[in-house]
């Protein structure tokens, strides 16, 4: 009689996870990189990126940390559904689109400009093109 050893099943899990985490961390470095690259041409374009509170203006590099970052979160997040739904990949897309939703509510709370606004939104869309549906073809394998 065969059983599954429980080494085969960590095994099992950490392979799963790998083939999550690492084409995630992919996304999340091409979507840093993209996101960046937007800011950097709004930039050069003229859009202003000072924050009228603070008299601040975000840094180029702040737009790969918080890409990055906040990827990175997601992933955990995809990691965690993989875990406990039934149905990953489809609770991953609605997690991930209301998350996304969700983000682009802050860029019109800090009282910038049309453009300034308009160009954080359009980072937010373009960093949940890239990572949500890596994600969720990983998840749905």
């Amino acid at each position: 009689m065969t059983s599954t050893a429980p080494t085969d099943q960590l095994s099992t899990r950490s392979q799963q996870r790998r083939r999550l985490f690492l084409p995630g961390l992919a996304a999340a470095a091409a979507a840093a990189v993209t996101v960046t690259a937007v800011a950097a041409i709004a930039m050069a374009v003229g859009v202003d990126f000072e924050l009228p509170d603070g008299g601040e203006s975000i840094p180029l590099f702040g737009f790969t940390q918080l890409t990055f970052t906040f990827s990175v979160v997601g992933i955990l997040i995809a990691l965690a559904i993989r875990r406990w739904a039934s149905q990953p990949a489809r609770i991953w897309i609605r997690t991930a689109v209301a998350l996304t939703a969700l983000s682009l509510v802050p860029p019109f709370l800090v009282d910038a400009n049309l453009a300034t606004e308009c160009t954080l939104v359009l980072a937010h869309l373009i960093a949940a093109a890239i990572v949500i549906p890596v994600i969720a073809r990983r998840l749905a394998a």
